[in-house]
């Protein structure tokens, strides 16, 4: 069965790499080409981890939610889903826009639209932790503690 420890163990690893990235992604830091080389390999990791987390989400979590008897569990979920295209959109737009090539141009622009997307990301884990991972536990789904 699946644990809210685990899935807070990913949040928190997502949290720390964000918050992490905030941190290098200023046009000082990024003017040190070693640093703008780590702040490639880590939005690519980022990339990487979020692409997986949703993933898990789609395979492991929201079918059982979704056959939920319970109309808000089942409207959650959908609420989850739908705002989980916008994300992976943006997230493939900004990937192919500004990490594939690994010129390390990191703009203004780059620098703004960076850091929307952490702005995204941390608004989608905090509502995961409010809303969706207790409703999980409620409805046993989830573990709240591995046995």
């Amino acid at each position: 069965m699946l644990t809210l420890s685990g899935y807070q163990e990913n949040h928190e690893e997502l949290k720390r790499m964000i918050e992490d990235l905030r941190l290098l992604m200023t046009p000082e830091q990024l003017k040190i080409r070693p640093n703008a080389k780590t702040a490639y390999e880590l939005m690519c990791e980022l990339a990487r981890k979020v692409k997986a987390h949703l993933a898990e989400e789609d395979r492991d979590l929201y079918p059982s939610l979704l056959i939920h008897e319970d109309p808000r569990v089942k409207s959650i979920a959908w609420g989850f889903i739908s705002g989980e295209k916008p994300l992976r959109r943006t997230f493939e737009e900004y990937h192919r826009k500004w990490l594939k090539n690994c010129d390390f141009n990191f703009t203004a622009e780059f620098l703004e639209e960076s850091h929307e997307i952490f702005d995204m990301l941390t608004y989608r884990i905090e509502r995961e932790e409010r809303i969706l991972l207790p409703k999980m536990v409620e409805i046993g789904l989830i573990a709240a503690h591995a046995s």
